[in-house]
């Protein structure tokens, strides 16, 4: 593989690392081996709580970047329905909590079908969303006020895959389309089921034709390049 001219590559992100986090390691990794620094850039952000389909592109790949922010992705995604956070994930504590006795497993699968399609979607202020040039979840840490606008998004699929109504949880398989933010979707659930959700586990399954089964497993990424060298 010539790293230099360019390659496309996949990686299964590990959870609490953050997407740059990520591309650093690998891009000090491929720095080393081949004996010059790297161009490196990836197709796509994932939270740092969320694991999965992370795909790197090095030299003259950077550019088809954007093409490949434009693909399908698949997330898996377990939610946990009552309460609420201030970034609809774990990475805060909670801050309000709602019924749930009320919520059937009928109820989840007609509540789902008003997310299909095309809808418009306010993204979490805990994201990098930017606002005049900051982010806004650099806003929110120091204590400012973010209002976000709603963005036109596209979903193709959710499918329930599970409800565990003892402890107030569901599963979901999402397929959707670029700018679809799976933590506001867990929040806007939340709402329409006249409760509250937060995301308790978020992994994307495949973008485009690439899926985790296609991903360097992170923690062996240099025994990987070793024989690719």
């Amino acid at each position: 593989m010539d790293f230099i001219k360019g390659e496309i590559i996949a990686i299964d992100k590990p959870y609490r690392m953050s997407s740059f986090g990520a591309l650093a390691h690998c891009r000090y990794l491929l720095s080393h081996a081949v004996g010059q620094k790297v161009k490196v850039g990836h197709a796509g952000t994932l939270d740092p709580l969320a694991t999965g389909v992370l795909i790197l592109c090095t030299g003259r790949c950077t550019k088809q970047i954007e093409e490949l922010q434009s693909h399908t992705k698949e997330y898996t995604a377990t939610l946990q329905l009552g309460a609420t956070t201030d970034s609809y994930d774990m990475e805060h504590e909670v801050n309000a909590t709602y019924p749930t006795e009320h919520i059937t497993r009928e109820m989840i699968l007609e509540t789902l079908k008003q997310f299909i399609g095309n809808i418009d979607q306010v993204p979490p202020t805990y994201s990098a969303v930017k606002i005049g040039g900051d982010r806004a979840y650099k806003l929110r840490r120091n204590g400012e006020e973010v209002k976000l606008k709603p963005k036109h998004i596209h979903i193709d699929e959710i499918e329930l895959t599970n409800f565990d109504k003892e402890h107030a949880q569901m599963s979901i398989r999402v397929v959707c389309g670029k700018g679809t933010y799976i933590r506001a979707l867990a929040r806007d659930i939340g709402r329409a089921l006249g409760s509250g959700a937060y995301l308790t586990a978020l992994r994307r399954t495949r973008v485009g034709d690439i899926t985790v089964n296609d991903c360097i497993d992170f923690d062996h990424f240099d025994e990987w390049l070793k024989d690719k060298i």
